[in-house]
């Protein structure tokens, strides 16, 4: 082949690639020059929409441009993570999920319409809401060896609400059934907030709930928490016992939220926006506002982290489906 002919060619090859690289650039410096939609995938008013509205009330001081709250629920959140899968790779579509909401479903159904890991690009994470048990008041128990005993007394007999089948709060069920050696029954709903108003109603007898979509029950008294789901006590629930005290120690419930975008997005816009959360991690108000909702603040961190935590999630909880025998075909 002509010398010529190759070098001509590497240096076309050269200026193309500067010239992408540059295009680039240029994006993300000008990013984002439009509102940006978040996709939560669940009903408003459960704890994915309560954590999504406030990333986006804080990600950009001023809110210019604005980020959309876009509520696509149904399906265990797999209908708003597929939305957001298939959507343009340009920074403008976003969706904010329970990083083990995305595991449980990649190992509990059989024809998952994407790949958490092949089809997101991680930005970060943003939180972390302890799981509580909430119990009916009217349901003779106070903590959690009371309730095992009674389910042990009524196999069959108590039920626990969910916002759908895969949904990390079902499998934390799930798990703590297997823990416990009770039998409680599962009752899916489409989104967090009509399984509470069936809880508050007395249709359901418990839910493993996300603390800042339980506490203004808990703390009008219209449900009790029993225990909660984290390492340590909620600073809002001193008194609560976690469940590991209470005698379950392997079991956990924490809920962390990751913010995605779809693969593909240039690494500039990943870039950009990884430090935008990060910068909105640091700011007093959005600190102080997710303490006041029983939210565990993390430090900043890059999309790797992010990437590394689904990972391993992805591996626990296809251990827990397996046990479990849990399936979506």
């Amino acid at each position: 082949m002509d010398a010529r002919y190759l070098k001509t060619n590497c240096l076309g090859w050269a200026v193309a690639a500067f010239a992408l690289i540059a295009a680039s650039a240029a994006i993300a410096q000008n990013y984002p020059s439009k509102p940006v939609r978040l996709i939560v995938s669940f009903p408003p008013g459960g704890p994915v929409d309560i954590m999504g509205r406030t990333v986006a009330a804080h990600v950009w001081p001023g809110g210019t441009p604005p980020m959309i709250v876009d509520n696509r629920g149904g399906a265990g959140g797999n209908i708003g993570v597929d939305l957001a899968a298939k959507s343009a790779p340009d920074g403008y579509t976003m969706v904010i999920s329970i990083v083990g909401t995305l595991a449980v479903s990649a190992a509990i159904y059989s024809k998952l319409p994407y790949d958490p890991a092949r089809d997101l690009a991680p930005i970060a994470i943003v939180g972390a809401l302890p799981g509580v048990i909430v119990v009916h008041p009217t349901l003779p128990v106070k903590n959690v060896k009371e309730l095992i005993a009674l389910a042990k007394k009524h196999p069959g007999e108590l039920n626990f609400g969910s916002a759908g089948v895969g949904t990390s709060a079902h499998m934390s069920g799930e798990l703590f059934k297997m823990l416990a050696g009770v039998k409680i029954e599962h009752v899916p709903y489409k989104g967090n907030a009509p399984a509470m108003q069936d809880l508050l109603g007395g249709r359901l007898q418990l839910m493993f709930d996300y603390l800042p979509a339980s506490l203004p029950f808990i703390t009008s008294g219209k449900v009790r928490a029993v225990a909660v789901g984290g390492a340590k006590r909620s600073p809002q629930l001193p008194g609560v016992p976690t469940v590991a005290e209470s005698g379950v120690r392997d079991f956990r419930m924490v809920g962390t939220f990751g913010v995605f975008v779809p693969a593909g997005t240039p690494r500039e816009i990943v870039a950009k926006l990884n430090a935008d959360m990060n910068a909105m991690l640091a700011r007093p108000e959005y600190r102080e506002r997710l303490t006041r909702q029983g939210a565990e603040v993390p430090g900043p961190g890059s999309p790797a982290d992010l990437a590394a935590m689904l990972k391993s999630e992805l591996v626990t909880w296809a251990k827990v489906v397996k046990q479990s025998g849990v399936r979506v075909d």
